[in-house]
C-alpha cells in the first residue's frame, strides 16, 4: 500500500529538494516504486533530478481546479515526477479567494489518489513531497494528504526556528487529517568530522520534540564539492560515484593515450567523499522504510514543541 511522505521545514536552504531527490533516488534503486511531487514553485527538483523544468500549471490547476495530474515517467528506473513551477504561486491567493466566498477548492489529496491509489498493487509504494518553506497554505495542503512528515533541518538556529513554524503547521493539519505521523527529523548538511556539533544538535531537538518523533540516526554530510558535481549533472549521491569510477577510466586512457585531460570533464568532489555520500543515504532510506513500517496501524504520534 503506497504511503505519502511530506518533506518541510518553515525555513528555506535546509536541504529539503536536496533529501528528497536523494532519498527518492536511493529508494527507487532499491526497489521501491517512487513518485515524487514538486509543490515549490522554485522547482530546483528538476535540476537535482536533470529533467527539464516546467511551470507548474498542471499541478497548479489539479489543485484548484481538480484536473488529471501528468506524471513524467521513467525521471529513473521506478522514479517518476509531478513537476512544479511558479504556477503555484497561484494556489494560495486562490484557496484565500474561494474561502472568503465560503467555497473550497479540490487540494492535492484526490489528485493523487488517482495516479497513485491508495490500494495494495497500485503503481508506487512511495509518494515524496518536496513542499515550499514560505507557503503555508501549499504545505497545509500537501499535510491534509500526507501519511508521514519528515523535518530535514541543519544545525544552526534559524533552520531550528524554521522546525518550530513547521510544527505549528503539522498541528494545525492534524485537525483535518489526524492519521498525519511526524517520521522523524534529518539532521542535513553536517561537516565530516564533527561529532560534538552533532551530539550536541542532537540532543536540543531530542529535547525540543520530547518523545513525539525520532532524530534519524543516519546524518546526511555536508559536501559542497558533491554538490555542485551533482546539479550541473543532473545525478544523485549514488550515481555519482558511478560517474566517479568513469571520470577514472577516462582519466587513465587518457594518460595512455598522452592526451591532456578536459578541465570541464573533471569532478570537482573526491570518489571517496561521493562515496560516503552515497551511503548516508542508503542507510537513511532503511531507517525511513523502517520507521514506516513500524509506524503502520500504530497510533499517531502528537507534537507538541517546546518554544
Amino acid at each position: 500500500m503506497r504511503r505519502v511522505v511530506a518533506i518541510a521545514n518553515g525555513k528555506g536552504g535546509v536541504g529539503k529538494t536536496t533529501l528528497t531527490a536523494g532519498l527518492a533516488g536511493q529508494l527507487a534503486s532499491g526497489g521501491s516504486r517512487v513518485l515524487v511531487v514538486d509543490t515549490d514553485p522554485q522547482a530546483n527538483l528538476a535540476r537535482d533530478l536533470g529533467y527539464a523544468a516546467g511551470d507548474g500549471s498542471n499541478l497548479s490547476l489539479a489543485i484548484t481546479h481538480g484536473l488529471p495530474l501528468e506524471v513524467i515517467r521513467g525521471v529513473r528506473d521506478r522514479l517518476d515526477v509531478v513537476a512544479g513551477g511558479p504556477a503555484l504561486w497561484d494556489v494560495g491567493p486562490a484557496f484565500t479567494a474561494r474561502g472568503a466566498r465560503g467555497a473550497t477548492l479540490p487540494g492535492l489529496k484526490p489528485a493523487l489518489a488517482k495516479v497513485a491509489p491508495e490500494k495494495k498493487g497500485a503503481d508506487y509504494d512511495v509518494v515524496l513531497v518536496d513542499t515550499p518553506p514560505g507557503e503555508p497554505i501549499l504545505q497545509e495542503l500537501v499535510f491534509a494528504a500526507a501519511d508521514f512528515l519528515i523535518i530535514p533541518t541543519r544545525s544552526d538556529e534559524a533552520s531550528l526556528d524554521g522546525l518550530v513554524v513547521v510544527a505549528q503547521r503539522f498541528a494545525a493539519a492534524r485537525a483535518v487529517n489526524p492519521k498525519l505521523t511526524l517520521l522523524g527529523v534529518v539532521l542535513f548538511g553536517v561537516r565530516a568530522g564533527s561529532t560534538r556539533m552533532q551530539a550536541r544538535v542532537r540532543s536540543a531537538l531530542q529535547e525540543t520534540l520530547g518523545d513525539a518523533a525520532p532524530v534519524f540516526p543516519t546524518s546526511i554530510r555536508y559536501l559542497e564539492s558533491a554538490a555542485v558535481d551533482m546539479r550541473s549533472r543532473g545525478v544523485l549521491p549514488h550515481e555519482l560515484t558511478e560517474l566517479h569510477r568513469s571520470d577514472t577510466r577516462k582519466r587513465l586512457s587518457r594518460l595512455r593515450e598522452g592526451t591532456p585531460a578536459d578541465a570541464g570533464d573533471t569532478l570537482l568532489s573526491r570518489d571517496s567523499s561521493a562515496a560516503g555520500l552515497a551511503g548516508d543515504y542508503a542507510a537513511l532510506a532503511d531507517e525511513v522504510l523502517a520507521a514506516m513500517k513500524a509506524r503502520k496501524g500504530g497510533a499517531s504520534r502528537r507534537l507538541e514543541v517546546a518554544v
